[in-house]
């Protein structure tokens, strides 16, 4: 019974927004394979000289350098690191403090603070292959894929609405979230995940996780309202935002400019863009209802049922216009299109990909998956799929050095490669080429898994550096890019309210299903509904984006409003209020006899001291350490005086009311929402 509960929290619905391949028309039938009499074939245009630029090369085999300092490498992560630093003339700073290092690891892996036991547990026999185990032990968490979803649906523009002015609400959209939740939770292989989310209906169509993914496809906004004359345009601004989030999410390449003339930096031709907005010609959204029993035990594994599919909806054909167009603003075909203007249409497009990606005399062909019979999808997506996450002479390699280097961006504050979704010749070059490559390939070696590759970063010194400030070493690499230390980062916006949940004891772990839009839920802010014209102030506020394109790096802003809201809002006060519940609870705990009894009589004597225990509790449990003989006595002179300020006016919760203010000072603190 366990269990069936447990599978209905994650498959409660029955219905998913997903994106197939429909064959809607008698012209469609008869397969996509048929080349249509007005199609063009335009000779390849992307000359050998074009194709040299680092990320469109093969992977190199690499061998971690020789270094002077080799003591000091715990892994082959920190020898490629300490070859650039020693060539520098710098040195890396010393390991953190363990209790810091676990802060850091909470922080980065589930985006939850430690609570007081786990890290007095730790701290009672620290050392590097304690805190390898402890991170195994985050990366098992359900809430590392709450944590590292988020990231990717900055990645994947997801929202649940449509945009512009109507914003209609998709109210199956919350499912590509759980799906990306579920796949990182189970480590799910990299490259099937890739592959799923382009093409799941037609790689996996018995499985309910593959239908969910494809909701990446269709994450974007599109119109709900368009005229006549605007339905063809509108479809292509569709078709261009499929194939510019692909490009920019898998591959680190902007295409999107490509639609009106060859890209300027890149060697994309128009041609190689109209070819892959031609694998997508016939995706459209729709729902598909499941059967709810199968749904509910539908599992990654072998060992459950498949899924069964019921019902289709959302394709009900309507009368067709002459050039063949349908439901919902579907066209049988993709035109080249000068200037990118459907007016202007230079004949048909057949699916094509990137030929700078393209290797070993392979052509298009190579990666076909001719469609099973009786089938009603084109199975071009999936033969997308496959050149996407073929390491050998398709764009595999270039997909394992983007993942890798988003990896290191939130592990670290910034990417090897400083622009996470322009690996181009616009974007930055990487200040670590050699140990990018190494470990995409590492990647690669390991079936494309990730928590592996979370755990060898983790790992290393590198990682576990202090953030200590050193000005000789800062005038040779002001930015850091070197990694002579480890510099401090705000929490996004999701996690420091997670945080302040967490902390005051108010957090739902629930975990899956719909969103919502009430800003005092007290579920992850994961949960919180995308709705593109209503996002949740406070996580704007803290600079969470906008979901009109992919976001691959955020901005990290200080401004007033943020300080403000920490001190004004009533999400901020509620829990200050039940924070204060449980430093109370932990002051009494951890007090002696004789402790307790003077915390109890300095409720109504004001005795300066009886609020050591309380001030002690509030620091480990916001900030994980005791407070410094300073911070105490400044604290404690602070709440007995405002405690006699209280009881002066006749409040009778005088001590509630201190003990809140206290709580809401330490959630208001730089170091409650930095993390070291």
């Amino acid at each position: 019974m366990r269990a069936n509960a447990k599978f209905r929290s994650f498959y409660g619905a029955i219905r998913v927004s997903i994106c197939m391949s429909m064959f809607c028309w008698n012209a469609l039938a008869t397969g996509s394979d048929a080349v249509p009499a007005d199609h063009v074939d335009f000779p390849p245009e992307v000359a050998d000289k074009d194709t040299p630029f680092w990320s469109f090369q093969p992977l190199p085999t690499v061998e971690p350098p020789t270094v002077t300092n080799g003591d000091w490498a715990r892994t082959e992560i920190d020898k490629f690191v300490l070859a650039e630093l020693e060539s520098a003339g710098l040195s890396p700073n010393t390991d953190a403090d363990w209790r810091v290092l676990v802060r850091r690891a909470y922080f980065d892996l589930t985006g939850l603070p430690p609570v007081p036991a786990e890290v007095a547990k730790f701290l009672e026999a620290p050392s590097h292959d304690a805190l390898d185990q402890l991170v195994k032990t985050l990366l098992a968490s359900q809430h590392y894929g709450e944590r590292w979803a988020r990231h990717w649906l900055d990645v994947a523009r997801f929202a649940e609405s449509g945009g512009f002015e109507h914003d209609y609400n998709r109210p199956h959209a919350h499912h590509y979230r759980d799906f990306v939740i579920k796949a990182l939770n189970d480590d799910m292989p990299f490259d099937q995940f890739v592959r799923w989310q382009l093409a799941g209906d037609e790689l996996a169509s018995d499985n309910p996780l593959a239908l969910m993914a494809t909701g990446f496809l269709v994450a974007g906004v599109f119109p709900s309202q368009i005229t006549e004359v605007e339905f063809e345009r509108a479809r292509y601004d569709q078709l261009d935002d499929m194939v510019a989030t692909t490009g920019v999410a898998f591959m680190g390449l902007t295409m999107g400019c490509a639609r009106c003339h060859d890209h300027k930096y890149d060697p994309i031709p128009t041609s190689d863009y109209y070819r892959l907005v031609s694998t997508f010609t016939e995706t459209v959204p729709c729902e598909i209802a499941l059967d709810e029993v199968e749904y509910a035990r539908s599992r990654i594994d072998e060992e459950t049922p498949p899924m069964t599919l019921v019902a289709t909806e959302g394709l009900k054909p309507v009368s067709n216009h002459s050039d063949g167009r349908g439901y919902p603003h579907f066209y049988p075909e993709t035109y080249f299109l000068k200037r990118g203007d459907p007016n202007q249409k230079e004949g048909v497009a057949l699916p094509g990909y990137l030929q700078m990606l393209m290797r070993n005399g392979t052509s298009t062909s190579d990666w076909q998956v001719p469609p099973p019979a009786g089938s009603r999808t084109s199975f071009r997506r999936a033969s997308l799929a496959n050149w996407l996450t073929d390491v050998e002479n398709g764009a595999g390699h270039l997909v394992a050095r983007v993942i890798v280097n988003r990896l290191w961006q939130h592990h670290f504050g910034r990417g090897i490669v400083g622009t996470p979704n322009d690996f181009g010749k616009q974007g930055e070059r990487p200040t670590h080429p050699r140990l990018l490559d190494w470990m995409a390939q590492k990647l690669i070696d390991s079936d494309w898994h990730l928590k592996p590759l979370h755990e060898l970063i983790m790992a290393s010194r590198v990682y576990r550096q202090s953030s200590q400030f050193d000005p000789d070493d800062a005038r040779v690499d002001p930015e850091n890019r070197l990694y002579w230390r480890i510099g401090y980062r705000r929490l996004e916006a999701e996690v420091v309210r997670d945080s302040m949940l967490a902390v005051s004891g108010r957090l739902d772990r629930t975990m899956y299903g719909p969103g919502s839009l009430d800003e005092q839920m007290c579920r992850r802010s994961i949960y919180f509904m995308v709705k593109r014209s209503q996002l949740i102030s406070s996580m704007q506020l803290l600079d969470m984006p906008e979901s009109l394109v992919s976001i691959g790096a955020r901005s990290s802003t200080t401004i007033a409003p943020q300080a403000l809201m920490f001190l004004n809002s009533h999400h901020a006060r509620t829990c200050a209020e039940a924070m204060a519940g449980c430093v109370e609870a932990g002051a009494t705990t951890s007090a002696t006899t004789s402790a307790t009894t003077s915390a109890t009589t300095g409720a109504t004597t004001g005795d300066d001291r009886s609020w050591d225990a309380v001030i002690g509790a509030g620091y480990q449990l916001a900030l994980s350490r005791a407070p410094a003989d300073a911070e105490l006595d400044e604290h404690r002179r602070q709440l007995a005086a405002d405690f006699s300020d209280y009881q002066a006016v006749g409040r009778e919760d005088s001590r509630q009311a201190v003990v809140a203010n206290f709580c809401q000072l330490l959630m208001s603190l730089n170091e409650f929402i930095y993390v070291e």
